[in-house]
């Protein structure tokens, strides 16, 4: 109680939310609610709010999009302002952002990938799961990415989870299916002409260890004529593996449903049929350059796995087995983790790609033990990538949480001015930045349901930066 009081008379809070994804709507709707008085700004580099809702969800995932009009309440609050196109690092720097705001909290997610540091890793043909799923969700930095679907017939998904999943049903699903989804139409074109007609879903582990939810299982497997093959041997289950479905019913369920799906399978695809393979105990050795194409992929040459460890002291590991084999392809989309990246003065750990904090709150890199006042993430940048959209909920009350102790420990201090919103307008103001606010982003988003309707899709994206800066400008 006494807390609570203390927060409400702190009215003079100014407080900036840099991302707005789910992360940092989230943060910035429990600022509103825990801190009357409080104003609560969002910057984001893109012109367009919501973060991967928009340039991660996949198309033909529209209820997993809803969540978009709760965070455009929150932006709509008298008490909170978005400030699109505004970059951390080049229009303005995060020194400067503590100097304005009493409170900045990280929410910019993760713009990078984890790599296998293989050889081979460079050839052209070769991918990253984010840049093929920004690339057909229509991300401005990914208008002019062009992933090559004419020059073969198969391609290896490296991974299992849900955004391997996503990657691969894209490109098996029929295009006229995906025709009255807001995909990119760039995308959807070079879909309708692609000759992809097999795709190899690769783990590391077995079945039982597949990191996919049995929703998004279930969807894929439920394509129409497709082909799934799973060999019969990849499905038999060990002691441990019975713990570890025993102690986790969604991968007990996942493994019912891949089992399900291999023994009702044809055990051979008809003419023409599109084929989805499960390939388990499999990692990749390194990438095969093609004898005819110098510089493009050609196929992965995997070393055979075994599972080693027990379920009881924690997810089993795969060893390698000493014994190799090539598989054929000419795309490969690495699935493997998205990964946050750091900007100047701010404390990284590079290997598990995070910023350390204890509770959201950051940690000086000279002490484990000292926090950074003021400085606080949340989200991907907190976490890891990991969790659903909901996991930021969590993430974001966390995080508030820390802020509301600290205020009321007078950690920041009320007495201290701090021009917040005046002082962020004048600044970009100066440096000549075009920011993009909510009432702009309304404007690119009744464009795009216009051009939309025309096609009978819910939104036709604007693909091209310039093009959606032209649009808040009539």
């Amino acid at each position: 109680m006494v807390l609570a009081m203390f927060v409400r008379k702190f009215s003079s809070l100014r407080v900036c939310v840099v991302g707005s994804g789910p992360a940092g709507f989230y943060t910035a709707e429990k600022m509103l609610k825990a801190h009357e008085g409080a104003e609560v700004d969002i910057i984001d580099r893109l012109p367009t709010p919501f973060g991967l809702v928009r340039s991660g969800v996949a198309p033909d995932h529209p209820e997993t999009k809803i969540v978009i009009n709760q965070f455009s309440r929150v932006a709509h609050n008298e008490r909170c302002s978005f400030f699109g196109n505004v970059s951390l690092g080049s229009s303005i720097s995060l020194s400067e952002l503590r100097q304005i705001y009493h409170v900045v909290v990280l929410a910019y997610g993760a713009e990078s990938d984890r790599v296998f540091g293989i050889s081979g890793e460079e050839l052209k043909g070769v991918h990253s799961a984010r840049e093929f799923v920004w690339w057909y969700n229509g991300h401005p930095d990914y208008s002019k990415f062009t992933p090559d679907l004419q020059s073969t017939d198969t391609a290896i998904v490296l991974g299992q989870g849900n955004v391997a999943l996503d990657v691969a049903r894209i490109l098996l699903r029929p295009p006229k299916e995906l025709a009255t989804t807001d995909i990119a139409t760039h995308a959807l074109d070079a879909l309708r002409e692609s000759s992809i007609r097999k795709v190899y879903l690769v783990g590391r582990r077995g079945p039982v260890q597949a990191a996919c939810t049995a929703k998004e299982l279930r969807e894929i497997l439920a394509i129409k004529d497709l082909h799934i093959n799973i060999k019969e041997a990849d499905l038999l289950k060990t002691s441990a593996d019975e713990e570890e479905m025993k102690n986790n019913r969604i991968r007990r369920r996942v493994f019912e449903l891949l089992s399900k799906a291999s023994s009702s399978a044809a055990p051979h695809p008809s003419l023409g049929q599109r084929e989805l393979h499960f390939t388990f105990f499999r990692k990749p050795e390194k990438f095969l350059e093609s004898s005819d194409r110098s510089g493009y992929v050609d196929g992965v040459n995997f070393e055979k796995t075994t599972l080693k460890g027990s379920a009881g002291s924690g997810n089993q590991i795969a060893a390698g087995t000493g014994q190799y084999e090539d598989l054929n392809c000419g795309l490969v989309l690495k699935s493997i983790g998205y990964k946050s990246v750091p900007v100047d003065g701010l404390p990284f750990d590079h290997s598990k790609g995070v910023v350390p904090n204890i509770r959201g709150r950051v940690v000086s890199s000279s002490d484990d033990a000292q926090t950074e006042d003021g400085l606080y993430v949340c989200g991907w940048l907190k976490r890891g990538p990991t969790g659903i959209i909901a996991t930021n909920l969590y993430d974001a009350e966390e995080t508030v949480a820390s802020i509301s102790e600290d205020i009321a420990k007078k950690k920041l201090t009320s007495a201290s001015s701090k021009p917040g919103r005046e002082g962020l307008s004048q600044l970009l103001e100066n440096r000549n930045v075009q920011v993009v606010t909510f009432t702009d982003w309304e404007k690119i988003d009744s464009e795009e349901k216009r051009l939309g309707s025309l096609k009978g899709k819910p939104r036709e994206k604007i693909t091209d930066w310039n093009d959606l800066l032209q649009v808040t400008t009539k």
